[in-house]
């Protein structure tokens, strides 16, 4: 879509892009989000449309922003690297370690890129397990996976911490500060609407986010 467009050099993704469920009304809802999208109305865009299904609005957005996130941190891999990011921060205060609580049970400290690497495979099994994200008619989502979807947005919003953080000189040098922001305001929008991040994992961009709600 336009509205999310990037230039030519920055189509390289970090993973290969994923689309929408196919199972139940994904398809359908994929373009109800890309026509909102395409109005520059992002406060329209993350609302729950009229008689859907909440679970399914919240799946087919979830892959749009890992999709999202995955094209941002793509066009700056070349300048987040084990020795530039040697650990995966937000500024002096916050730091990330890394565990998934199957292969890796105990938080380890790890480069950027390494989080980066962990983080998006985790999200790429949750997305591509049928159990989780249904892509049969009629398959039901399991009790737990509005838990599930907020493990995922609180570690993507770690993406946007650390690209604020440690990389947005860089994006103002590329040109892209205006693409950055307006992914974020979408995705800040969207996980306010849906109360999908704590508020205590958001002070890494407080302020940032505090202007970006007051006129939601």
């Amino acid at each position: 879509m336009s509205l999310f467009g990037l230039g030519n050099r920055n189509q390289k993704t970090f993973r290969p892009k994923k689309n929408a469920p196919s199972g139940n009304k994904g398809v359908q809802l994929k373009k109800y989000i890309d026509a909102t999208l395409g109005s520059g109305n992002l406060k329209e865009a993350v609302r729950l449309p009229p008689g859907e299904d909440l679970n399914e609005w919240l799946a087919v957005n979830t892959v749009d922003f890992f999709n999202q996130a995955n094209l941002l941190y793509g066009s700056l891999m070349e300048f987040c690297t084990p020795t530039i990011c040697s650990t995966m921060s937000a500024g002096p205060t916050f730091e990330y370690r890394w565990a998934d609580g199957v292969k890796i049970k105990k938080p380890i400290e790890v480069s950027a890129p390494k989080y980066m690497e962990y983080l998006m495979d985790w999200i790429e099994a949750q997305l591509d397990d049928e159990s989780i994200f249904p892509q049969r008619l009629g398959t039901p989502f399991p009790p737990n996976f509005q838990e599930i979807i907020k493990t995922i947005f609180k570690r993507l919003f770690r993406v946007y911490a650390h690209i604020y953080h440690s990389h947005f000189q860089k994006i103002i040098i590329l040109k892209e500060e205006a693409h950055l922001n307006t992914c974020f305001k979408h995705f800040t929008y969207f996980t306010w609407e849906f109360k999908l991040i704590n508020k205590g994992e958001l002070a890494p961009l407080h302020d940032l986010i505090e202007s970006i709600l007051h006129a939601y």
